[in-house]
């Protein structure tokens, strides 16, 4: 693993952007990892740390995530919340507005496939996953990491009906600096929303706005799978799964995966 490039502070006072020290590698292990090692040697909240690649990328559930040098975005922002751990992995969602709205704003269709991809043309383009460390049953920290497919060119044969790119998707590059900030500017407005409640009641309607799964059928890859039609969210964050014989389930991220019933959305 190559050790830390440079570590420069933002500027940028029109954003009063939340985070105030990028740290940038050319590769490492995990952006994930590295902040998890920043965050134990005291790093404040709002430590970013960005990489132009991974050798040991991790996205939802331990699935290896990692793509060609410099063609994505590979991040994670350290947190140090004050609320009680159980509210932490809701942050996940948290995150997925924001990356939706960044992604948006460079002219791009989006939407959430519950709980943690964007997607355009049913295809993801990015994911994010949220890990904490908890001290005496307080949170010490959480980190949310970000992956965003940017400038891939193709994917392998079998990731090829799941996965896209902003290049793909446009067949242009974009300059990939900018979009951290994007993403940070709107996911501190959400996590402000987030902490005055700790849960997503104030964010509860522009999330099932842009929900892929909304009214669709679905179905949930449990111990015992079913298939059932996506309601929207609760507060909590949980996918609301209405089954065949009517009754509703409320669907922990943590637990399952949920799939599109005629395709991956």
């Amino acid at each position: 693993m190559k050790k830390l490039a440079r570590a420069v502070s933002i500027t940028k006072p029109q954003l009063q952007i939340r985070y105030k020290t990028v740290h940038f590698a050319k590769e490492t292990d995990s952006t994930n990892l590295w902040i998890k090692r920043l965050a134990k040697e005291g790093a404040s909240e709002g430590t970013l740390a960005l990489a132009e690649f991974q050798s040991a990328g991790r996205g939802r559930l331990g699935r290896s995530w990692e793509v060609p040098e410099g063609t994505s975005v590979m991040m994670s922002i350290l947190l140090r919340p004050k609320f009680e751990p159980q509210y932490a992995p809701t942050l996940t969602l948290v995150m997925g507005m924001a990356v939706a709205k960044a992604v948006k704003s460079l002219g791009f269709d989006v939407s959430i496939k519950w709980p943690n991809d964007v997607v355009v043309s049913h295809k993801r383009r990015c994911e994010y996953h949220t890990e904490m460390g908890v001290r005496d049953g307080k949170i010490d920290y959480a980190v949310i990491g970000v992956g965003i497919n940017v400038n891939i060119k193709e994917f392998p044969e079998e990731m090829a009906d799941k996965a896209t790119s902003l290049y793909l998707e446009s067949g242009k590059e974009f300059d990939r600096s900018q979009i951290p900030g994007l993403v940070m500017e709107a996911f501190e407005k959400y996590y402000e929303k987030f902490t005055a409640t700790c849960d997503l009641s104030g964010l509860k309607e522009e999330y099932e706005s842009i929900l892929a799964n909304y009214n669709q059928p679905v179905r949930v890859l449990a111990k015992e799978p079913y298939e059932g039609v996506a309601r929207g969210i609760t507060d909590g964050g949980e996918l609301l799964v209405e089954k065949t014989d009517g009754t509703i389930v409320a669907v922990s991220a943590g637990e399952v995966s949920v799939r599109g019933l005629y395709s991956y959305v």
